[in-house]
């Protein structure tokens, strides 16, 4: 029981530090958009959770220890940042930040796909 809860309570830590990490490092601020009622915002910041919670879905079911599930666990935080950032960067056909800001709900469910998309092949990645 007592593993349980500590494994619970780091994963769920690891899991905010990502969460706050895209937020931080993004231009766009998706909980500020959300509060104000925009759409495409929710779907962006629910698909970047929903990616990094399948990448500490998979450090958590491979680890062999705490440390290891830390490690790469943090590791697959920073996996997810930086795929999300190239792929953003390989969609030349619109400006995403814009796009969000606009409440563009078609860029808004394409990018929450794109980040859960991530997420599983990081995931897959960390298998070992």
């Amino acid at each position: 029981m007592t593993n349980f809860l500590l494994y619970l309570a780091v994963s769920l830590g690891l899991l905010l530090v990502g969460l706050f990490l895209m937020e931080i490092t993004t231009k766009v601020k998706e909980f500020s958009l959300m509060a104000k009622g925009n759409k495409a915002a929710s779907y962006v910041l629910g698909g970047r959770l929903l990616g990094l919670a399948i990448v500490l879905y998979s450090s958590l079911a491979n680890s062999i220890s705490l440390i290891d599930m830390i490690l790469w666990g943090s590791i697959g935080i920073v996996a997810q940042i930086i795929v999300f950032y190239l792929a953003e960067w390989l969609t030349p056909h619109f400006n995403v930040n814009q796009s969000i800001e606009e409440d563009n709900q078609a860029v808004g469910i394409f990018l929450m796909l794109l980040s859960i998309s991530i997420g599983i092949v990081i995931a897959g990645s960390l298998t070992y």
